[in-house]
């Protein structure tokens, strides 16, 4: 169990340099864009091309990918549901992080259950937490599964796989959707651009 209780003696230090003045350095808001969907739907894909884009732009980006995040971060992690909460909270607690440094910070995680999405959410000022659903059929995800998840699971192999015997939950509300079954990955990105744009978070 992973005890995230606050010390009495733990006390904010306010910076000296703020958020604001970093964005004013950078050019750019910061803000976070949350990729949600099916293992397989696109969501590292779109991230990372996402952030090549943003990055020719002259933008400070990171990407935070599932994979590299159990790496490291979150690494002491298993695939409970406990641990699967715990490491979508810091994740969206690194994410605020990078954030406040003035960093456009992009995260690519299944991330299936709603409250955890909205608790993360939840941290970030109105406006800055730009949920995207990736959006793909299981069996469009299942063909695309290089890494043979999915037939595992369906051999039993692997247990409480979402979209297998454990479910996704579609976000209701996403600031933005992307149908990545019959549209290049150039296009998703320009949509993507273009809603940032209305948003007023991308010039």
């Amino acid at each position: 169990m992973v005890v995230t209780n606050k010390s009495d003696n733990v006390v904010w230090h306010k910076p000296t340099v703020t958020r604001e003045k970093r964005e004013k350095l950078n050019g750019h808001k910061s803000f976070v864009v949350w990729f949600t969907g099916l293992s397989g739907s696109g969501k590292s894909t779109l991230a990372h091309a996402l952030e090549n884009a943003l990055h020719q732009r002259g933008y400070r980006t990171f990407v935070l990918d599932g994979d590299n995040v159990r790496h490291g971060l979150s690494s002491n992690l298993t695939f409970s549901e406990e641990d699967r909460k715990e490491n979508i909270r810091r994740i969206g607690e690194a994410a605020k992080l990078m954030v406040d440094a003035g960093v456009i910070a992009l995260t690519a995680f299944i991330s299936p259950f709603r409250v955890d999405r909205e608790m993360v959410r939840s941290i970030f000022p109105h406006g800055d937490f730009i949920e995207v659903y990736v959006r793909a059929s299981l069996d469009a995800c299942e063909a695309r599964d290089v890494k043979g998840l999915y037939a595992k699971a369906r051999a039993g192999k692997i247990k409480n796989y979402t979209g297998i015997d454990s479910p996704y939950e579609e976000p209701p509300r996403p600031e933005i959707t992307v149908e990545t079954e019959n549209a290049s990955v150039e296009t998703l990105v320009d949509k993507i651009l273009n809603e940032l744009s209305f948003k007023g978070l991308y010039k």
